[in-house]
This record gives C-alpha cells, structure tokens and sequence, in this order.
C-alpha cells in the first residue's frame, strides 16, 4: 500500500455509548474498535523511517511495529510489541493523554495539520489488549533477594513485575482494601473498567507477587522497620493529597475533594446503594472546580450519582485546560455545563452549615505564566451568584507526606516530592527508591510506568551489589 492510499484512509471513529444515556450509567463511554477497524486504523500509519511518534512515548514502544503488525491482523504479535516496553495496554490506551504524546508527533497527523486526525495508536493498543492473552513473560532463576513495594498503583505494578521477573521475592503493600492504586479510587469505571486493573493484579500474582491490602507503611508499620526484612524496598505512594482553595465557606456540609468524591463511588461503589456500606452525598445541583481530567471525572460522576444539573468552573479559557480533548468533549455530550473565565470566590451555607450556593468572580486572561498558560485576571465588581448543594473541588493534589513525614532519612523538596537519583531512581536512604507520583507530582499512567521501570533496574543494579 502506498503512502498515498494509506492517507486516504479516513480516521475511524470509536463506537461509544449514546451521550444521554450513558451519563446515568456506570458502563464504559467507549466501546472500543472491532478487529477489522483496528486493522484499518493500524493501516493508516506511514511506518516513517524516524519514528517520531516513538518521541512521545515515555516507554519507547517500537509504535510503528505493533501498527504494522496489527495491521496485518496479527494482534499477538502487536501485543508481544507493545509489551516489550508497558505492561499496561488496557489501562493506557483508555486513559493516557496519546494526542500529547505519542499521537502528537504522528507524521499524519501533521501532514492534515489536525492532531485529531493522527493514527490512533491508544485506540489500537487498547484493542490488541482487549483481544489477545498477553504471555505472563520468563522468570530469571530465584536470586533469594526480597524486594516490598509501597503503593499498588502503576509505577508500583510495573516495579513489582520486573523486580519479580528478575527473581525476586517481592510484597507489595496496599493501604486501601483492594489494589491498584489511583487506577481504582481516581479514575471511574465509565473510562476505565475495574475488572481491567483486577486483571493485571492478577498477573502480578502469577509472578508471584505476594499483595498485602489494609496496610498502610508509616502507620501500620513504619519503613525503616520494614527495612530489617528487605533488601530494597520501592515508595510508589503517590499524589493523593487533596488541595483545597483556601476560599470562605470550604468547610460547608456539602463541600468535598475529588479525592474523597470520587474515591467512595470508584473504589467504595457507594451508588450501589443496596449492597454498599459507605454513604454518598445525594447532589442535586453540582459545582465542579477546575479544569483537569479530575475534574472531568468528578463532574461526569456527578451526573451518574442523579445530580440534575453539573457546572464545571474553571478561571481561565477552554484552551488552556489540562484536561484531555476528548474528556471535555464527552463532558459536554453529557450535559455538563461548562464556565470558563471564571472561578469561586466564596462558598454561600444555609442556617444548618449545609452549601445553598456559590459566589464566582469573572475572569479575562493576561499574559503568558511559568507554565505557559495565559494567567487569569479577575474582572473586578464581576462577582454573581448562583444557587448550588454541592461543590466538589478538583485543583490539583499534592504528594502523599505520610512516609516522608514518618521517615526523616528520606528528603523532599518543598512541595513534599520524594529527590530521588536520576539516574538509579534511589532516595537518599540507602536501598529505598522511589517513583510515580510521589517523585513526579500529578502525572500520567504511562510517565509513573516508566519510573517503575527505571526504578526496577536500579534495584536490580544495587542487589546485584549488596
């Protein structure tokens, strides 16, 4: 096939749920590719030479290989590609930002001038995962070295498997009751089906990976103990710190963090009421602060939790939010009402301390700040208010302190980011690294994967020492 008739090949469109139904449901948005849509997908990518969308990958995977194997409708070999470098492909081609990274350098992409209209390299990857049983991979021979992994999330689960596939003995110790990190309790079921990460944790185990839930280092036992018992041990505890606003009315019933929000519905399931133990904030009219995937999240579980209405606040434009395209744009298809260009000012409580509404402050946008964005300004004598009963804030989170906090051998910066040695991923208390979100800050699945890896061969280096 030539270059020309391979551009000729009109982008394919996911199947997804019908927008009005699917923002009272629980089920996956997306319906994924059938084999030949993925092959035909898989069809449009030119196999440049320079592989520049391999640029955008923070694990390196041969993309160009897994497209063209895929292409030929050898899926197998497309997922024995991909998992070469990731160990996730399910959960990164659901929830990783490809159309910043990877599909952003794509040569298709840009020869239309439309990142939209780049090969869809996570749309395919996400099919090859779904289809094909992925190969457990060789054990090396038992080295009689024990490895403990702190956190279950994605820089833990990578970690674990190749300090497991290298012939370690490794535990990996989870705080909540089940597994998987912010892949469980942050992201929703409606982009990322649980049963997915179970089926990874499982593959863990297969390893040989012994997971221990309910048990939270710092508390239950503290590191430096747990240092008498491993020979390394890994700190992928994440940024599961909430941020608030430091705004009047913040500690109104009815004010929550898209932590704790999004966390009793995805991870506790409290809207399955019948069955359920924890309790959930019955919102009727809803305001999400912020503009990032989170806040998506937050603001499409608020209409699967029965709210009527959902507004989504964000100070500055459409343009500049971080959140994903096509989260916004799904958002949108559900009903949520977006304001831009403006932000909270102070939250309104009834005579019981319950939220009764939201004073807001328009915005217009200055000058380029350190992040490149244009910096909001507020418009002064703009404030209006509007009636609300909840207000779920999503501005961020910062570093989970618990360990560093707990363990003063261990440095951070001032934002409580455990320093780790760039190039062995090691803290500066000997024989304990550190990765993800707790080094990186808020990050994406694929960048926490690759400081697992990284981490993984600077344990191995060091056992293969001490």
């Amino acid at each position: 096939m030539t270059a020309k008739e391979r551009m000729s090949i009109p982008p394919q469109e996911m199947p997804q749920q019908d927008p009005l139904a699917r923002a009272r449901n629980m089920e996956e948005v997306a319906l994924g590719y059938t084999a030949e849509m993925a092959k035909k997908e898989a069809s449009r990518c030119l196999n440049c030479p320079a592989k520049p969308c391999v640029q955008g990958c923070p694990v390196k995977i041969d993309i160009p290989a897994f497209l063209a194997a895929a292409a030929e409708g050898d899926f197998a070999r497309a997922l024995a590609i991909i998992r070469k470098n990731s160990l996730l492909p399910a959960v990164c081609g659901r929830v990783c930002p490809q159309e910043r990274q990877c599909q952003k350098f794509c040569t298709v992409g840009k020869m239309f001038k439309d990142v939209a209209k780049a090969v869809a390299i996570g749309r395919v990857e996400r099919f090859c995962a779904d289809n094909v049983q992925a190969e457990a991979g060789e054990k090396a021979a038992p080295t009689g070295k024990r490895v403990a992994v702190i956190g279950s999330g994605p820089a833990s689960i990578t970690c674990a498997a190749d300090c497991a596939r290298a012939g370690h003995s490794v535990t990996m110790y989870e705080a909540f009751h089940k597994p998987g990190g912010v892949l469980v309790y942050g992201i929703p079921e409606f982009r990322l089906p649980k049963s997915i990460v179970q089926k990874e944790i499982d593959g863990l185990k297969d390893l040989g990976v012994e997971v221990v839930t309910d048990f939270v280092v710092g508390k239950t036992r503290k590191l430096a103990d747990m240092k008498k018992d491993f020979d390394a041990i890994f700190v992928g505890t994440g940024a599961g710190l909430p941020k608030f606003m430091d705004i009047e009315g913040e500690n109104l019933i009815g004010v929550f963090s898209a932590n704790e929000y999004l966390t009793r519905a995805n991870l506790m399931k409290a809207y399955v009421e019948d069955r359920a133990a924890t309790p959930y904030w019955h919102g009727r009219k809803v305001a999400v602060l912020g503009g990032g995937n989170v806040a998506m999240d937050a603001a499409r579980m608020a209409l699967r939790l029965g709210a009527e209405e959902v507004h989504l606040i964000y100070r500055r434009s459409e343009k500049e939010m971080p959140a994903r395209v096509e989260e916004v744009h799904h958002a949108k298809e559900e009903g949520v009402v977006f304001h831009t260009l403006e932000n909270a000012k102070r939250i309104l409580g009834d005579d019981d301390g319950r939220v009764a509404a939201i004073e807001c402050l328009k915005y217009q946008l200055g000058e380029p700040d350190s992040s490149g964005r244009r910096s909001p300004v507020p418009i002064e004598g703009s404030e209006f208010v509007f009636p609300v009963d909840t207000v779920v804030v999503a501005v961020g989170s910062g570093a989970n302190p618990l360990i560093a906090s707990t363990t003063p051998e261990i440095e951070t910066d001032r934002k409580g980011h455990v320093i780790v040695d760039e190039a062995t991923r090691m803290t500066t208390m000997p024989g304990v690294f550190a990765g993800g979100d707790i080094v990186l800050g808020a990050a994406t699945v694929i960048l926490a994967m690759g400081e697992g890896r990284a981490a993984a061969e600077g344990i191995n280096q060091w056992l293969a020492k001490h």
